[in-house]
């Protein structure tokens, strides 16, 4: 999870107006076309579509697909290896959250804000990414430890556990799901004491490295290129269309040749 700034398409006071409908807001916006221009949040709903498509779950899978292969070739070049591990992120890696994204919107309400995400946390049903129980499962009859680094709230931890643990997700104990509090690089490195990481997945470039803490959108494209020898082998990176750093970057477009 990450926090973010999206362009809008309106201004403050013509998502006061939709709000000002109260618990009818999403009836409205979708009965009154003019009411849901006037929604800000409603500038989210191509990426939520996106994210929600039958596409992007193609891809989740394939990111699996790969993962698990990937995952072959380690433990083939590991064999005498006692003390591997895996990295995952949680949210949009692992853990689907998007309905609480489109509820959010259809509210007229800006989820970038993140504070609906502790009730989430406590009371919400997050699905699986395609694809996301099947790799982990092979990894944990392997003998590949498993550590869960996510953003989410410390304070909530015992109900992020119960929620892996009601989809079943494996290696769900106290000391392998990792919190908010330090920083992710220090978490990372608190696996990689005792651990040989031989693979992360992610859906932002900070699950995977602190060389992409702090930078510019222009600094990320740097920095993949200078990590491309990671992506695809033991790095795995899955799409978010919904939220992340990439909101914040300038759009290129076509300078076309005046005819004049």
């Amino acid at each position: 999870m990450v926090s973010v700034s999206l362009a809008r398409y309106v201004g403050v006071i013509g998502c006061a107006t939709v709000l000002g409908l109260g618990a009818g807001a999403a009836m409205a916006q979708k009965q009154d076309p003019v009411a849901a221009q006037l929604c800000e949040p409603m500038a989210y709903r191509m990426g939520l579509h996106y994210q929600q498509s039958a596409e992007v779950a193609a891809l989740q899978r394939q990111s699996y697909v790969l993962a698990s292969l990937r995952l072959d070739q380690a433990l083939a070049a590991h064999p005498d290896t006692d003390n591997l591990a895996i990295i995952t992120d949680l949210d949009e890696t692992v853990l689907d959250n998007s309905a609480l994204l489109v509820r959010d919107m259809e509210r007229c309400h800006d989820y970038t804000t993140w504070d609906t995400w502790h009730d989430w946390e406590k009371e919400g049903v997050p699905t699986l990414i395609p694809g996301a129980l099947a790799f982990l499962e092979k990894a944990d009859r392997a003998g590949v430890s498993i550590y869960y680094i996510s953003d989410r709230s410390d304070e909530n931890k015992s109900d992020t556990i119960a929620t892996l643990d009601r989809l079943g997700l494996p290696q769900t104990s106290e000391d392998h799901v990792l919190l908010l509090g330090p920083p992710k690089a220090e978490r990372r490195a608190s696996v990689l004491k005792d651990h040989t990481v031989i693979m992360q997945l992610g859906d932002t470039l900070h699950d995977f490295s602190d060389r992409f803490a702090g930078t510019t959108p222009a600094q990320d494209h740097q920095q993949v290129q200078r990590s491309a020898d990671h992506f695809g082998h033991d790095w795995i990176m899955l799409p978010n269309a919904a939220y992340g750093h990439w909101s914040d970057s300038d759009l290129k477009t076509w300078q076309e040749k005046s005819h004049q």
